[in-house]
């Protein structure tokens, strides 16, 4: 059986036109439910890779949940509508279905994860949209690491989590 298409366009981002505020273009990427699916859990799948103990890598403590949410929020404001409307359909789940950690085996399963969602938009997306939301989960994973609760805050990141940074990076196609 195949999946529903998901079209994408600006309605699905939730912006209505306003008065002296010029539509965006409508995105022209169909998404399967499958590969929609993908974009959209992906950003709490990175949520939770970046913030789970590892070793060489800092405590991380609710701070650090909050920073990855405050961060996948942030898509909201992003100049793509791809981004804005993956974090609306983020927004927009009310079951447990898509519970980023029953999903998460390893970190292994989540760079594979990140390949496949570069795929799909390499594939299926404006350019810029591909970019946009490649950058923006690069930029959740980076704030949750960036939000160790052990040494002041400004601090690089630890070894193990510039690693965890640079496979991500590379795992979406930025490096």
């Amino acid at each position: 059986m195949l999946a529903p298409e998901v079209p994408m366009s600006h309605s699905v981002a939730g912006e209505p036109s306003s008065a002296g505020r010029r539509a965006a273009p409508l995105t022209t990427a169909v998404y399967s439910a499958a590969e929609w699916d993908l974009l959209t859990s992906l950003p709490g799948r990175v949520i939770v890779a970046a913030a789970a103990p590892a070793p060489g890598r800092p405590r991380r403590g609710v701070a650090a949940g909050l920073a990855g949410l405050d961060a996948l929020a942030a898509g909201r404001a992003f100049d793509s509508d791809l981004v804005r409307a993956v974090v609306v359909a983020i927004y927009a789940r009310d079951d447990g279905a898509s519970d980023p950690v029953d999903r998460l085996a390893d970190v292994v399963d989540l760079l594979a994860a990140c390949r496949a969602a570069t795929r799909v938009l390499l594939r299926r997306a404006d350019p810029a949209d591909s970019a946009a939301y490649r950058q923006w989960v690069q930029s959740v994973a980076a704030r949750v690491c960036g939000a160790a609760t052990t040494g002041p805050p400004g601090l690089p990141p630890a070894p193990a989590d510039r690693r965890f940074l640079d496979r991500l990076g590379v795992a979406l196609a930025l490096r």
